[in-house]
């Protein structure tokens, strides 16, 4: 079971197997659960059985979704009068919230930092969010959020969350449900909700699996504040991995992960990028640059998995298409 005060926001993470089957319930009214499927070319590649967990099958194309829909249900109970929400993202986040609060008639303001993802972007605003570009990466974006929460009157989303987690935790329900016997799952960390979700299932459950935290060498918070034993923010965080794209962590997130993680791993952008072509070439899923960065750590790591059973966590597939073409063609994007 996983315990955790999240500071400022007053609710205790208490996750039984209970709490998650509720969560789950609740989920599937408005999606069905994701595929996890063995893929014997990706299994060869690595060199030992792989699982691969389709959160990029999801609607909205990634994890993100589950924690919309928990949250909202959670805000129209304790806060029946908040008009709307606000928050800030890199698209996966902002699509989820924008998705379930317009479904529940309430209004999504949505920030985002300049030059972010057109295809995304388009996505949130069909999905009815009122979009606003703020600030040079997301973390400026979040600053920006929090403060117009209170001149709009908006219930400010933040990036972690107790019912965000209940809500992405689901999937790592379905993936252990299926496959108990897991010895090492891969999770990106960008801001917290997955690695921690999995670590939530994981316990809950029962299960043995060690979860390794995956990060990208252009943004390593997470990773460096793990091996300071403290909070440790970065200068930029300049990746195609857009959901990993985070400069500064969150506390609440960082004492679970910190604890929970058997370790975090970092991988380059030319590993990643390499990630995102095997899947297309293997199995034709998109994958962005977050979804194909466990598999670019499973793929670092094969040297120690011999033997073991691996799940890797395709946590989205919402890749702008001319940024895919430049991978499909052999390159590594170059974030400016």
């Amino acid at each position: 079971m996983l315990t955790q005060l999240i500071p400022g926001v007053g609710l205790h993470m208490q996750f039984t197997r209970d709490h998650l089957n509720a969560a789950h319930e609740l989920v599937r009214r408005q999606m069905q659960p994701t595929p996890q499927y063995i893929w014997p070319m990706i299994s060869a590649e690595v060199g030992t059985e792989v699982v691969v967990k389709h959160e990029n099958h999801a609607p909205t194309g990634a994890f993100k979704v589950r924690g919309g829909i928990t949250f909202i249900d959670w805000l129209q109970r304790a806060h029946p009068k908040v008009p709307g929400v606000i928050t800030a993202t890199r698209g996966n986040h902002g699509q989820s919230q924008a998705r379930a609060a317009v479904a529940a008639g309430l209004r999504a303001k949505v920030l985002v930092p300049y030059g972010n993802s057109v295809e995304k972007n388009a996505a949130m605003r069909a999905y009815g969010a009122e979009l606003i570009e703020f600030g040079a990466d997301f973390d400026e974006a979040r600053g920006e959020a929090m403060r117009l929460a209170e001149v709009d009157g908006l219930y400010p989303v933040p990036p972690f969350h107790t019912e965000l987690v209940r809500g992405v935790a689901t999937y790592g329900l379905e993936l252990f449900s299926e496959h108990p016997d897991l010895d090492t799952v891969y999770v990106p960390i960008g801001c917290g909700s997955g690695i921690c979700g999995v670590i939530a299932a994981r316990d809950a459950l029962g299960c043995r699996a060690e979860v390794v935290g995956v990060v990208s060498t252009e943004a390593l918070t997470a990773k460096l504040s793990v091996e300071a034993g403290r909070m440790v923010e970065t200068k930029s965080a300049r990746t195609i991995a857009d959901g990993m794209a985070v400069r500064v962590p969150v506390q609440a997130a960082y004492d679970i992960y910190s604890r929970g993680a058997a370790r975090i791993v970092d991988v380059s952008e030319d590993e990643i990028a390499a990630a995102m072509r095997l899947y297309y070439r293997t199995i034709h899923n998109l994958s962005e640059g977050a979804g194909a960065a466990p598999l670019a750590a499973a793929l670092q790591e094969s040297h120690i998995l011999a033997g073991r059973k691996v799940g890797v966590i395709l946590s989205g597939g919402n890749v702008d298409a001319p940024v895919f073409a430049e991978v499909l063609a052999g390159r590594t994007p170059v974030v400016s």
